[in-house]
């Protein structure tokens, strides 16, 4: 019995639909911030900071700081000119809490609320000589697991040198410069308290974004002849050198 042409039917193939990409991830993460709070007048409190800069002109060098608003009634055109003035400071404000919601808004730091008090920060007394340039010898941070993907670490007192391996999606944050033994896939940011000197190193050279005092380079951004080799990263009149050298 032969098949109606008519009646007989042809499979449908159906095409195959993509892979289901991963959900984007979050996390939460808690950091200790130092939080500033003007009193009013302000022009004198900006004065009695300025003197705790002549006393320890590092104090602030890496800190995160939160400003906090509560209690001061201030203008659009007030914040403005106290985060300017902060910023002429060199003091860089991570977020915003107390203020009213109709003072804050675009090119504003965030509006943070929430916080667990962590106690005071000591300061240097009034009658303190101001900080000598060369301070104590920074302190060195070894690790000696790899750093794995999706964590941070971050040590602003001095190197960082890691035994093991940078992963993809991990970020090493160092003060000073930072070693690395095997592979860095990840983010390595050496001299972040503001240490131009600072370099990087690495056996096998891979990374997303390497930054030394500020400037950066994206992994796009980055000669693809140093890939996979041993590298030096280092400064040289601002801007990001990449040197091979030898395995050892």
């Amino acid at each position: 019995m032969r098949d109606d042409p008519a009646t007989s039917k042809t499979p449908v193939t159906q095409p195959t639909s993509e892979p289901a990409r991963p959900p984007i991830r979050f996390r939460g993460r808690s950091f200790m911030a130092t939080v500033l709070a003007p009193i009013p007048p302000v022009a004198d409190w900006l004065g009695d900071l300025d003197a705790l800069n002549r006393r320890a002109p590092n104090f602030f060098a890496g800190r995160p700081v939160i400003l906090d608003l509560a209690g001061l009634r201030l203008t659009r055109e007030d914040l403005d000119g106290l985060l300017a003035d902060l910023a002429a400071r060199h003091i860089a404000i991570l977020g915003i809490e107390g203020a009213p919601p109709a003072l804050l808004g675009p090119g504003m730091p965030p509006v943070l609320s929430g916080g667990r008090a962590a106690g005071e920060v000591a300061t240097p007394d009034e009658g303190a000589a101001p900080e000598p340039a060369a301070k104590e010898m920074p302190r060195s941070l070894i690790l000696d697991t790899p750093v794995r993907s999706g964590q941070t670490v971050l040590h602003l007192e001095g190197d960082v040198t890691v035994l093991g391996a940078v992963a993809s999606g991990a970020e090493v944050i160092a003060g000073g410069s930072i070693h690395v033994y095997g592979a860095l896939r990840g983010r390595a940011i050496a001299g972040a308290a503001g240490n131009p000197a600072a370099r990087i190193w690495c056996r096998k050279f891979e990374p997303e974004l390497v930054a030394i005092d500020g400037l950066y380079r994206a992994a796009d951004d980055l000669d693809p002849a140093f890939r996979g080799q041993a590298v030096e990263v280092r400064l040289l009149e601002d801007a990001i050198k990449l040197n091979l050298f030898e395995r050892g």
